[in-house]
């Protein structure tokens, strides 16, 4: 048996796929989701969510959003999501870059906070991207 799961952001569905199981980040810590869950709803923080489909994982980057389990289909919606595999690194790397550069200029407190939520969704992004390549097989 397995669940069916999906995470969809405003402009995309970013994952869908049968899953073994799902490790997410709630504001509650992190839960572990597996076929025959109870009904859940509840927040998610940012950080990763972990999939495991025949012995292997996949990771995926989001920056907070609501899970809700009913039967065996879990539904994400994602403020912002992104599977580990359509991390472009270089893009992402630049991107902290430009933020860390902002941050010591002179901005207003909402464009201070605008240029922060970018620079943890790349340091994520990053962590993300890292964590594959570390569990990825090599043959």
């Amino acid at each position: 048996m397995s669940l069916n799961l999906e995470i969809i952001m405003p402009s995309k569905v970013v994952f869908k796929d049968e899953v073994d199981e799902i490790i997410v980040p709630t504001v509650n810590g992190e839960i572990t989701i597996l076929p025959n869950h109870v009904g859940l709803l509840t927040q998610i923080t940012e950080g990763e969510i972990t999939t495991k489909k025949s012995g292997k994982e996949h990771f995926l980057a989001i920056t907070g959003g609501y899970l809700e389990v009913n039967k065996n289909k879990v539904t994400i919606l994602a403020d912002y999501a992104i599977r580990s595999e359509d991390i472009e690194i270089a893009k992402v790397q630049e991107a902290q870059k430009r933020a860390q550069h902002l941050m010591q200029e002179k901005v207003s407190e909402k464009d201070f906070a605008e240029i922060q939520s970018e620079l943890r969704k790349s340091i994520l992004q990053l962590k993300v991207a890292n964590k594959r390549k570390r569990h990825s097989v090599t043959p």
